[in-house]
């Protein structure tokens, strides 16, 4: 028999389980809370803006505990003030990286102010030695973004205020890119000097990376411009670094542009390689074309076959396909977020979730921790405000709505606040071990770091649009006129609509090659075979099997295979 005293006990029970299965209760919960945390991410952006405005600009990056700047673009930013070029003010950053996040953030004013300072007063006629590949990602990505955010059809700037300027800049310093791919390869220099070109005894080793990870900005330059050279230099060096791939379809990660020879054979998904593959499958979203989906299709069989283990993905030698290093890294936590755009849900969410574990043992995601060892690697403690994992979350929220990611998101947030903001911004960590700050406040915090956790709470901004994020965070448009074939809608959640002759269904918008396979050969597709994008081959042709690592990933369901008891793969179900 129950007691008084345990009466107020079951009503307060009664409450919580009626509030949580209280569907309109439930609702009112999951939107109040992302009203906090969106103001918290907004909060988060503007204490790191502002501060940089108030300390660090025109300059590069904010060091927020002194609460001075580096010029960080270049090789100018290890240099003491007192040793840079005559009037040299830096290129302003981490106001260009911003552009877009104040669009996303809806704080129009400030963009214009920042667009119409940058068109009077940025200019990259400047004795300076800048990495291709970062000046590619960050300025030109974050001129040509901007650009089209203010000429869209919203109108966020007025017509008389904005003469194309972004655009001319983003022109001039596609220009000077040009000189870098003057190779015997096509393969372009990692470093060039914006005004005098490659300097003698440059240095000819590059990363695939830096080669293969240029032709969304350089392919919208084009299609904006009109000139076709931008593209097709792009274009040339990511068909020449294709075409340096193994046998078994993989790619090192060091290369020299002159002799076209590979200079570190070990490969992974992580620094160094990370955004070839990133950049292959948005290259066929933004363009339509054939050739990317196909490299990409290739490569990314290739990364589940020679690189997956379980959730993690170690690195391996790329003529062999044995595994050389058992590491997490944390570059690689871009990785779910693009399976999400593959399709590939299932395994997204696997990685994914891996990926918050580590953050959640030590705070914060170490640049390197040693999975073989189950440690930390003893020099790469570091955590540099990097925005991957934050950037996975808001894809696979968008591909699920599943709300727990908003508890990831929030753990994310909660983190950042606690460890690494200060009274000026938003340091870096030095030891995750000890939370040892260091003084650099990178500009892909407000580039993508505060925008992905934003969009998370907040995706408005992407309500009827269609938008391809670049590798910096930096929107690009999907339009009809830069596109070979472009089916009817795009969105993040995978889906789209495909008519037929006499109905309608729902199809993959990947041009309809990703899982299920199921849905691809139905009547009236005239049997075309169409292998999706996560299909793993089991080890044997005949499908036996010793142990469940013998089996791959069913074609039809995107699901893992399993051994039966009778030694075969499949998908069985276990009772």
């Amino acid at each position: 028999m129950l007691s008084r005293r345990s009466f107020p006990w079951i009503l307060l029970l009664f409450i919580i389980l009626f509030t949580l299965f209280n569907p309109s209760s439930s609702s009112s919960y999951w939107t109040s809370k992302r009203m906090r945390m969106r103001e918290k991410a907004r909060r988060m952006f503007y204490h790191a803006y502002d501060n940089y405005m108030t300390y660090a600009f025109p300059n590069d990056e904010l060091k927020p505990l002194t609460k001075t700047f580096t010029n960080s673009l270049s090789e100018l930013g290890n240099l003491k003030l007192e040793h840079l070029p005559q009037n040299y003010t830096g290129s302003a950053l981490t106001l260009i990286e911003s552009l877009s996040s104040l669009v996303i953030l809806g704080n129009n004013t400030e963009f214009q102010k920042a667009v119409l300072w940058l068109s009077e007063n940025l200019h990259f006629d400047v004795d300076a030695r800048i990495n291709l590949f970062e000046c590619n990602i960050r300025v030109l990505g974050g001129l040509i973004s901007a650009h089209v955010l203010a000429t869209d059809s919203t109108n966020r700037l007025a017509k008389q205020s904005y003469k194309n300027q972004l655009l001319v800049l983003a022109e001039d310093l596609g220009n000077r890119f040009l000189p870098a791919f003057n190779t015997p390869t096509g393969l372009p220099y990692a470093w060039i000097n914006l005004k005098h070109g490659v300097m003698e005894d440059e240095t000819t080793e590059t990363s695939t990376s830096g080669c293969g990870s240029l032709i969304l900005e350089m392919g919208a330059l084009s299609r904006l411009t009109g000139d076709p050279r931008f593209e097709y230099a792009a274009l040339r060096a990511l068909r020449k670094l294709w075409s340096m791939r193994s046998s078994l379809n993989l790619l090192g990660t060091t290369l020299d542009v002159e002799t076209g020879e590979w200079i570190e054979f070990s490969s992974g998904i992580g620094a160094g390689v990370d955004s070839f593959y990133e950049y292959l499958l948005k290259a066929h979203v933004l363009f339509g074309k054939e050739e990317f989906w196909r490299m990409f299709h290739t490569a990314y069989l290739a990364v589940q076959k020679y690189f997956r283990h379980g959730p993690w993905y170690h690195e391996a030698d790329m003529r062999t396909g044995r595994a050389t290093y058992w590491q997490l890294t944390s570059l690689q936590a871009f990785w779910p977020g693009l399976q999400v755009l593959v399709g590939d849900i299932p395994a997204a969410n696997s990685s994914h979730r891996e990926f918050f574990y580590v953050w959640e043992k030590y705070g914060v995601l170490p640049e390197r921790y040693l999975l073989d060892r189950q440690m930390l690697h003893p020099t790469e403690k570091y955590y540099p405000l990097r925005p991957e994992l934050a950037e996975s979350t808001f894809y696979l929220y968008q591909a699920t709505k599943d709300p727990w990611y908003f508890e990831v998101g929030e753990s994310i947030m909660k983190s950042l606040i606690s460890h690494t903001k200060v009274e000026g911004g938003f340091a870096s960590v030095r030891d995750v071990t000890t939370m040892q700050l260091e003084d650099h406040q990178h500009s892909f915090f407000l580039s993508e770091t505060c925008k992905y956790l934003y969009l998370l709470f907040d995706d408005s901004f992407l309500v009827d649009q269609n938008y391809i994020f670049t590798t910096e965070g930096h929107p690009l448009p999907v339009l009809s006129s830069w596109h070979e074939r472009l089916p009817e809608v795009y969105g993040l959640t995978n889906g789209t609509s495909i008519k037929g002759e006499n109905s309608s269904r729902r199809l993959s918008a990947m041009s309809l090659q990703v899982c299920p396979a199921t849905s691809l050969n139905t009547a009236g597709d005239g049997g075309q075979q169409i292998e999706s994008a996560c299909h793993i081959l089991d080890a044997r042709a005949d499908h036996k099997c010793f142990s469940d690592e013998e089996c791959g990933v069913d074609s039809t369901t995107c699901r893992r295979r399993s051994c039966s008891s009778s030694g075969y793969c499949g998908q069985w179900l276990h009772l």
